[in-house]
């Protein structure tokens, strides 16, 4: 494929993300990339993601008011308990049920946080636990920190959804849809973001913000922020941390981690018995997503949490008391 019509199939999967599987787009044949190129970074593909960091660098330009860093928070938060229940823990590993309605809002909610379509996420999340730590495993940290921790969805082999490992999700065309043009989503939040800002801004000066402003910080940063610790979860969680159980990867257990994504350290408790609705084992490990679900099922939102095994908290305790 010449450096043109590449560059121009690449912009198109800015938009669709699965533009290669049509036929008449004349852009590319099935086999006309090599398994070499397959397994290099995509440069032009990566673009967007590039671009969402460096526009970070605005805030100097724009400042800060107490009304763009409460939006900030918000947004991290909101985006990382979608990221966590829905697509981890329920997209992956389907750990509880809810009805079509909340599984599209959650869809839409993790689809703003610019990581993908769902079922993108849930494809490769799966396939990580199948090889987790192994040479099949895009992010293991055995390749390196910043590989596992950013460098695997660079190369052109990691944008393709692997469908055949997803076929209960991919029955759901308002699934698909989100996932083929993943970045319609986050352009809708940041717009609304802006508009929102601009309406402070006209109507309540007082507080001090601009559109642009709020744009920045309640998009562009807390998208930033909350990719990174999500990421830490492929890069930290396999190298800083404790084992309490011999799983056959090298997921850790992380405190600390666990409170910055909602949950989702207690990495090592989840690779033992990833089905389970809480990673967080015990009741002095802290999962607020396990919580927030807890909550949410009072109220019929989700239903038919998974539990821990009782045979894995006796495991577990056994293991720290030696």
């Amino acid at each position: 494929m010449n450096t043109t019509k590449r560059f121009i199939y690449n912009a198109i999967r800015w938009i669709d993300s699965e533009a290669e599987s049509s036929s008449d787009s004349g852009l590319i044949k099935n086999n006309e990339l090599s398994s070499t190129a397959k397994n290099q970074v995509n440069w032009q593909r990566i673009i967007p993601f590039f671009a969402v960091h460096l526009t970070c660098l605005f805030v100097f330009v724009v400042g800060w008011s107490p009304a763009a860093i409460i939006m900030c928070l918000v947004m991290f938060w909101l985006r990382m308990f979608a990221i966590t229940a829905f697509y981890h823990r329920y997209f992956s590993h389907r750990s509880f049920k809810t009805n079509r309605f909340w599984q599209f809002v959650f869809a839409v909610i993790g689809a703003s946080s610019a990581q993908r379509g769902p079922l993108w996420w849930a494809s490769h999340h799966r396939k990580h636990h199948k090889y987790a730590d192994t040479e099949n495993d895009l992010h293991s940290p055995k390749n390196g920190f910043w590989w596992s921790h950013m460098g695997w969805f660079t190369r052109e082999d990691a944008f393709k959804t692997d469908y055949s490992v997803i076929k209960d999700l991919a029955k759901f065309p308002e699934l698909r849809f989100i996932n083929r043009f993943d970045i319609l989503v986050p352009f809708l939040l940041a717009t609304a973001i802006f508009l929102f800002g601009k309406s402070l801004e006209l109507y309540y000066p007082e507080l001090g913000t601009t559109g642009w402003q709020m744009l920045i910080w309640g998009f562009f940063i807390s998208t930033v922020a909350l990719a990174h610790a999500t990421f830490t979860i492929n890069s930290l969680c396999h190298s800083w941390g404790n084992r309490r159980f011999e799983t056959k990867d090298d997921s850790r257990n992380n405190g600390f981690l666990a409170l910055l994504t909602l949950g989702e350290g207690w990495h090592n408790n989840h690779h033992r018995f990833a089905v389970s609705a809480r990673q967080g084992f015990y009741w002095w490990e802290i999962d607020i997503s396990y919580y927030l679900l807890k909550m949410m099922s009072w109220v019929g939102i989700v239903s038919d949490l998974h539990p821990v095994p009782k045979r894995i908290l006796e495991e577990g305790r056994n293991n720290d008391a030696k």
